[in-house]
């Protein structure tokens, strides 16, 4: 992967927020907006995708955690590159306390947390999905009190609704603390709401120690 963007705390450094953004968008299309709903002992780290060819988009090369072959739920999914990427997120979070991400970042961001055998101050996951789920419950390694926020545009034409819901219905028999939400007219994008939302659980369980 490229150099992440970091922003470094302003106070004293007592938690850290890693940001997955979507496909063929960078780290630093995130930045400003994760930056502003910090605190100030919040360091922002934002990675950006390797660039690779993807499937979905004719094998055009753009920034992508892993390849995605269709996004017809029942359709094959790239295992191994979701493997390799959930590798190079867990070596991002060793040191780190929370994670979080939009579409295909926010998948891989769920399937990482969720592989991760430390618990995690939270996870937010924007307009997105678990990457293969059938893997569940096997594949979990995180505490069954790890916290989710996840948010979906109900009139997304990308990552469709009923996948938010599907989504939220799975992570439910896994874990104890999830939460979503849903926002009226939303498509495949974020929103003032739903920033503030975001906003909130990140200042709720990212507090200043």
């Amino acid at each position: 992967m490229a150099a992440p963007v970091v922003l470094a705390a302003t106070a004293k450094h007592t938690a850290t927020l890693i940001f997955l953004h979507g496909l063929g968008d960078t780290g630093q299309g995130w930045a400003s907006a994760m930056g502003a709903l910090r605190s100030p002992h919040v360091k922002v780290i934002c990675p950006t995708a390797p660039t690779m060819p993807v499937t979905l988009n004719a094998g055009f090369r753009m920034p992508s955690w892993f390849d995605l072959k269709t996004l017809d739920e029942s359709g094959p999914e790239d295992e191994q590159g979701i493997k390799t990427a959930t590798k190079q997120i867990h070596t991002l979070i060793e040191n780190e306390v929370s994670a979080g991400g939009f579409s295909q970042g926010g998948a891989l961001a769920l399937y990482s947390a969720l592989t991760f055998p430390q618990k995690l101050a939270g996870v937010v996951g924007l307009s997105c999905w678990i990457p293969l789920n059938s893997s569940f419950p096997a594949a979990k390694k995180t505490p069954d009190t790890l916290p989710i926020l996840q948010c979906h545009g109900d009139c997304d034409p990308v990552v469709p609704y009923k996948w938010g819901q599907m989504t939220a219905s799975k992570l439910k028999t896994l874990l104890k603390d999830v939460e979503f939400k849903s926002y009226r007219g939303l498509m495949h994008t974020s929103s003032d709401e739903e920033l503030r939302d975001v906003r909130q659980f990140i200042h709720k369980h990212l507090p200043s120690q």
